[in-house]
């Protein structure tokens, strides 16, 4: 009977494992099938650029790295632009004369820029997310630029063809980053320098000054404001090397892509590579590890960080920026403002969940030394305020005076009063994307001033019948704009201004 028993659960285990794997199998062929079931690649897919910046390269300063963009912008000209005269797209940035071609810009935000200021009290450098160009922070460039000398670098593998993210590594980013900050510091002479990252942006931004501590040198800014920055990802981001490389065993180009779609954005990739989200997973995770060993020193040394997150966002996670940074943080100079959800009664009866929940715990948490304020509903009405974790209200900074009033219900402007903000009519909440942006950004924004000879993506949310458009409903409703930009431009100001003045005392004792 023993013996019965014995030989039963062992084919029962055995028709287990081999159950398992034939459903493992099936999925792994039939997830295999779907990617490749994907339309075909186009030029801008598959054309391995020559002339792209890589740490082993021969650049070794700014000014080579310049010189190197203006190579590749002759080399897209010759492989790409000539060889898509035939193409009838009138939505596609690779196309000359459609409405997404960059040109029709009065620049082409594709490119690193410098904007020097003889009367300059500081210096910014200014770092895009992954798949952006120096576009996404091209709002906040203009309006500092009358009191800095701006710099906007154009990352790697950025603003030229999708396909140059699809070998790029995230090291070679950061020695770009490096090259800026480099140049950057011997124009000031000797002015304070800021960084300010976006996304990906910033944790390059964190990972240089993490970089100059460990090796026992002083950072080389004064401090760093962080949009969405990329602290954490969900762990499945983890997944997309396994993607990459499975791709490559089985020949299948399309694996090497998350998303491909009609490159409509003039100043940001639609198709995604698998290998831009692992690079940005590597890097979150290396800044992590360095982190968690940086001794109270080390910590203390850091410069004063400002964060701008939205507790919505499907791109990086809310989570991580506390867990993984601002709880590490040791003190009240570094400071976080966390963008809740527009809370009227019927928005919230409609949610899915509360995202803020999840971060509850953490800011209030009794290890937290950052200061953490929360913008968000005055009640049951769209006016918000900032108030602190325990929901007292804030007026933070001290210094700051708004200069918008309550915003148009019906417009999305800044009406009369001062001191007061509003959600919009029909938003929600923001969204990773959202932060850099203002009402009247001509690209992104709902407020830009009509043009028909280029695309607007921010005045684009048109309805209709599912499947009509080239554009998923999902991307044409997120929120593209930031209604809280003023007030975001001011804390940034004042913070400026703070470290300032600071530097001004330190030289003069």
């Amino acid at each position: 009977m023993k013996t019965v028993l014995l030989n039963t659960s062992r084919h029962l285990l055995i028709a287990a494992v081999y159950g398992t794997l034939g459903v493992c199998i099936t999925a792994l062929g039939f997830g295999v099938w779907f990617l490749n079931s994907r339309p075909d690649l186009d030029i801008w897919h598959t054309t391995e650029l020559q002339h792209s910046f890589s740490r082993h390269g021969e650049v070794t300063d700014f000014a080579g790295y310049l010189a190197l963009e203006v190579n590749l912008k002759d080399e897209i000209e010759r492989r790409i632009y000539t060889n898509t005269v035939a193409m009838d797209s009138p939505l596609n940035r690779y196309i000359r004369g459609s409405l997404s071609d960059p040109r029709r810009w009065s620049q082409d935000w594709n490119w690193s820029y410098e904007w020097p200021n003889e009367k300059a009290e500081y210096g910014v450098l200014l770092l895009h997310g992954m798949s952006d160009s120096p576009y996404a922070l091209s709002n906040l460039a203009q309006d500092l630029r009358g009191s800095a000398h701006v710099l906007g670098l154009r990352l790697p593998g950025h603003g030229t063809l999708p396909s140059g993210l699809v070998r790029l590594e995230w090291q070679d980013m950061s020695a770009a980053v490096t090259l800026a900050v480099k140049h950057l510091k011997a124009q000031l002479g000797g002015r304070p320098l800021y960084i300010l990252g976006f996304s990906t942006g910033a944790a390059l931004a964190l990972h240089h000054e993490l970089e100059r501590i460990v090796a026992g040198e002083t950072p080389d800014s004064q401090a760093m404001v962080f949009l969405s920055p990329a602290i954490g990802l969900a762990p499945v981001a983890r997944g997309a090397y396994w993607q990459a490389r499975l791709g490559e065993w089985l020949g299948l180009e399309k694996l090497a892509w998350n998303a491909l779609g009609t490159e409509y954005d003039p100043f940001k990739y639609v198709s995604f590579a698998v290998n831009a989200g692992d690079m940005v997973y590597r890097l979150a995770e290396s800044n992590r590890l360095q982190l968690n060993a940086l001794t109270q020193a080390q910590l203390q040394s850091l410069p004063p960080i400002l964060s701008f997150q939205s507790v919505a966002d499907a791109t990086v996670s809310s989570r991580a920026v506390l867990a993984d940074l601002y709880l590490r943080l040791p003190d009240s100079r570094h400071q976080l403002v966390l963008y809740d959800v527009n809370r009227t009664r019927i928005n919230q009866t409609l949610m899915r969940k509360d995202p803020l929940l999840e971060l509850a715990a953490l800011y209030r948490s009794q290890a937290l030394r950052a200061r953490v304020g929360i913008l968000k509903n005055r009640a049951d009405e769209a006016l918000v305020q900032l108030v602190d974790v325990a929901d007292e209200p804030l007026p933070w900074p001290e210094t700051m005076a708004f200069n918008t009033g309550p915003i148009s219900q019906q417009t999305g402007e800044a009406g009369g009063g001062t001191g007061t903000l509003g959600w919009p009519a029909n938003v929600v909440s923001l969204s990773h994307v959202a932060l850099p942006f203002s009402v009247r950004d001509p690209l992104y924004g709902m407020m830009a001033a009509p043009n028909p000879d280029r695309i607007q993506i921010g005045s684009a949310a048109s309805r209709g019948e599912r499947g009509i458009f080239a554009v998923s409903a999902d991307e044409m409703l997120r929120q593209k704009w930031n209604p809280f930009y003023e007030f975001q431009l001011n804390v940034i100001k004042d913070l400026f201004d703070m470290q300032l003045r600071v530097s001004e005392a330190e030289s003069a004792s």
